[in-house]
């Protein structure tokens, strides 16, 4: 399989077509449109409808493609999470069969260095998803030690927050700190040299690029609030934070419903596609439509 294979590939597809069960005529929801590889799973085993968002503009044209092949079966539209509901209004759409959500750094993203999402490549330190707004640089270079540990924190739930808020301050006293793998040696040095199954700055660059939790909440409100009675909401999360976030979130929102188990990708999914080795799939399905707003509180997060 080539890497543009993989980079098309959608993590735990088979599971969620399964739990999903897409019939000719219904109309699903995917929230994160990236390369399409969801979508196109759905538009091409049935002839359903499917609605997209994704807040990076570089989604555009891949959408346009799909708009070129699949007509009037396919909308997308340049979005984000908390503007579900606007979205909706601009469709013939009322109510959605299916959600599904892909809460991770796409292929698209960490394959372009100038993005500035990989500790693995040199680039710019960017890592914003909609090409809009503060810049990590922006982030890194300006917050004070107890900001900058906070953020690494709660927002990566990395343990080790306060070492490395400190190695930052410290080592841009000299210079500023201006690309991703300048950052990655800063974090390093904050670890002992033992073999670490994960990249010691992976939690910290998780932090930066997704200090939008807030996002993710108002997305599943949304999407409840939208989804037709036996409707159902698939979310596959790659961090521990989201996957909280998420989990809390179902918990309370399953009341009177019905929520399957957490569902890990097959050892033959993780040997073909390393993006899928720490994914997580939660599936929930609507059996009453009575909604109720689910506050970021009760969760056990913080409103910003």
């Amino acid at each position: 399989m080539t890497s543009k294979e993989l980079a098309h590939k959608p993590v735990l597809i088979k599971e969620i077509i399964k739990l999903t069960g897409p019939k000719d005529n219904e109309t699903y929801f995917d929230a994160t449109f990236g390369n399409g590889g969801y979508s196109k799973e759905f538009l091409e085993l049935t002839n359903c409808n499917i609605i997209a968002i994704d807040r990076d503009p570089f989604a555009n044209q891949i959408a346009k493609e799909f708009k070129k092949k699949y007509g009037k079966r396919f909308d997308f539209f340049h979005s984000k999470f908390s503007k579900i509901n606007e979205v909706m209004e601009k469709t013939e759409e009322k109510e959605i069969d299916g959600f599904v959500f892909d809460i991770g750094v796409s292929s698209m993203q960490l394959d372009f260095p100038e993005r500035g999402f990989s500790f693995m490549k040199e680039g710019p330190l960017d890592m914003r998803m909609g090409q809009e707004g503060t810049t990590a640089y922006d982030v890194v270079n300006s917050k004070n030690h107890e900001e900058l540990a906070d953020i690494i924190y709660y927002y990566g739930d990395e343990r080790n927050s306060r070492r490395i808020a400190r190695e930052i301050e410290t080592y841009r006293k000299s210079k500023k700190i201006e690309t991703t793998l300048e950052l990655a040696e800063v974090i390093k040095k904050c670890f002992s040299n033992k073999y670490y199954k994960k990249h010691p700055a992976t939690k910290t660059f998780q932090a930066l690029r997704n200090n939008e939790l807030e996002e993710l909440h108002s997305g599943l409100n949304h999407a409840l609030k939208y989804l037709k009675k036996n409707g159902n909401l698939c979310i596959v999360t790659f961090h521990s934070l989201e996957d909280r976030l998420v989990k809390n979130f179902l918990k309370i929102a399953s009341q009177n419903n019905k929520i399957n188990k957490v569902l890990k990708p097959s050892k033959e999914e993780m040997e073909y596609n390393s993006r899928s080795r720490s994914a997580k799939l939660r599936f929930y399905e609507k059996n009453n439509l009575e909604f109720g707003y689910v506050p970021i509180e009760d969760l056990g997060f913080k409103q910003s």
